[in-house]
């Protein structure tokens, strides 16, 4: 699949709710369970969390208790993408890889309020409704909403991360750009934001441009292996291959069991030179795959690599 594709999915796969009578779609061994909390540790009670599996095209929705936890038990492994949405807040979406016998797996999450203004109830009402609506692909039905928020209280910047969103789903990624870098003026280090531009100018097909905002961002507050892997994948496609390591080291930083994390930074080392570094994520990949017609072929690597 072309990195752009991948990019797409990530961030802006539409969401699809599915009646219970269709659980055995995407029921498995695999077990997930996460943590809500806003950005002062505080855990959120009621957030909604919908989960989709790719590899069965089907998903369900869950909410937060008073702890801030939800739990996914007995799902399918593979990709799945999780959206976070509570009123007065933006949506949250991320994706994670989920071996078939995996260990519980524990994620965490924070939101973010919407800043710049303390938003009158109607307005946190029609922001709420911009974010269903986005979520159903009613994308410009959810840009005109939030087009109308900003009008009413300009100062609501944050808002202008999901104009931003919305652009960006319509492809029209110089708009994106702009609306995000509305943001960055107010918030310079916002993670989300600089992923979305490096992303945009990726989309275009604009690699410097690219590599120039991924390189802004600090790796280390990044906790969505899918996120780091992709643009891992971006930095060693461009030949950029420190940037690479670096993506693809955190991404098994943060998800010990992520495989295509271990292949990646094993193939990466490799293709560097760095053949100690290479084997050791080749051994690690093994631990948790032993048995794919993949690591057949990482036997074989590692044979090489220690003859």
């Amino acid at each position: 699949m072309k990195k752009e594709n991948l990019f797409i999915i990530l961030l802006f796969t539409a969401v699809i709710l599915f009646s219970p009578s269709l659980h055995g779609q995407y029921e498995g061994k695999a077990r997930m369970q996460g943590v809500v909390t806003d950005k002062g540790g505080t855990p959120l009670e009621g957030v909604k969390v919908t989960l989709f599996s790719l590899k069965a095209s089907a998903g369900f929705e869950t909410k937060t208790d008073k702890k801030g936890v939800w739990k996914a038990m007995w799902v399918r492994g593979g990709k799945w993408n999780i959206d976070f949405e509570k009123s007065g807040y933006g949506i949250k979406k991320i994706t994670t890889f989920l071996l078939e016998d995996s260990k519980l797996v524990t994620l965490e999450t924070t939101m973010e309020k919407v800043q710049g203004a303390v938003l009158k109830k109607e307005l946190i009402k029609d922001f709420d409704k911009g974010n269903t609506l986005f979520t159903e692909g009613k994308i410009d039905e959810a840009l005109d909403t939030y087009l109308k928020i900003l009008n009413e209280f300009p100062d609501a910047y944050s808002i202008y991360l999901n104009v931003g969103n919305c652009y960006f789903r319509k492809q029209e990624y110089e708009k994106a750009i702009g609306a995000y870098k509305n943001v960055l003026e107010k918030d310079p280090g916002n993670t989300d934001v600089l992923i979305s531009v490096g992303n945009s100018y990726s989309n275009m097909k604009q690699n410097d441009k690219a590599l120039e905002w991924y390189g802004k961002i600090e790796v280390s507050k990044i906790d969505d292996p899918v996120v780091l892997y992709n643009i891992g994948a971006f930095n060693y496609n461009a030949g950029n291959i420190d940037g690479a390591v670096e993506f693809f080291k955190r991404s098994v930083e943060v998800r010990d069991d992520f495989i295509d994390g271990w292949y990646q930074l094993g193939m990466t080392n490799m293709s560097a030179g760095n053949n100690d570094a290479a084997i050791t994520a080749f051994e690690n990949y093994l631990k948790h795959d032993p048995g794919s017609e993949k690591a057949g072929q990482v036997r074989e690597i590692l044979k090489a690599l220690k003859g």
